[in-house]
C-alpha cells in the first residue's frame, strides 16, 4: 500500500472515532500500525492470535472505546468461534479490518491463500457479518465512516475487506 493511502486510512479511522485497535500483524496493511502508533488518538494491542485479538477488541468496546480488530483475512476463520459467541452473541460493535489475501484483486497474487481468499467473503457472509469489499483509496474515509455508523447501529462487528489498491 502506498504511503498516502496508510495516512489516509489511519486519519478515517481516527476521524470516524475509532480510538482503539488489537491486531495480529500481517502484510498488506502493515504500513498503518507505525502511524497509530505514532498517533495518540490511538491505543494498540498486539495479540497472539485472531481469537486474542476480537476478544481485546470486544473487551474495550465494553469497557467504553470505539474499537477496531485488524488481521488477514485467514484470520476471520480462526476467530470465527470468538465472532460469534462473543461479538455476535453479546451485540458488540468492533470494527474488523481484514487484508484479502489471495481474494480476487490481491495484487500479490498470494496463491496460497486462494481457497481461503476465495471462501473470505461467503464465509461473512455465513456468520451474518455485514462487511464491504474495498479495492481503492477513492472513498475510504466515507467507507471507515459508513462502517462505523453501521457497526454502532447494528450493535455488531462490521468487516471493511481490503483488497486491489491495499495489496500492492
Amino acid at each position: 500500500m502506498e504511503a498516502e493511502l496508510a495516512k489516509r486510512l489511519v486519519g478515517g479511522l481516527g476521524d470516524a472515532g475509532i480510538d482503539f485497535m488489537s491486531y495480529l500483524p500481517e502484510s498488506r496493511l502493515s504500513q498503518i500500525l507505525p502511524l497509530m502508533r505514532s498517533d495518540p488518538r490511538f491505543r494498540l494491542a498486539p495479540a497472539a492470535s485472531e481469537t486474542d485479538a476480537v476478544s481485546i477488541a470486544v473487551g474495550a468496546t465494553l469497557g467504553g472505546k470505539q474499537s477496531a480488530c485488524y488481521m488477514e483475512s485467514t484470520g476471520i476463520f480462526v476467530s470465527s468461534y470468538q465472532l460469534v459467541v462473543v461479538a455476535l452473541h453479546l451485540r458488540v460493535p468492533v470494527l474488523l479490518l481484514v487484508g484479502h489475501l489471495g481474494g480476487f484483486d490481491d495484487q500479490r497474487n498470494s496463491f496460497l491463500y486462494s481457497l481461503p481468499g476465495r471462501l473470505l467473503l461467503p464465509t461473512l457472509d455465513a456468520l451474518h457479518i455485514e462487511h464491504t469489499v474495498v479495492k481503492n483509496g477513492d472513498e475510504i474515509e466515507g467507507d471507515i465512516k459508513t462502517a462505523v455508523r453501521t457497526m454502532n447501529a447494528l450493535r455488531e462487528p462490521v468487516a471493511l475487506v481490503f483488497t486491489g489498491d491495499f495489496t500492492i
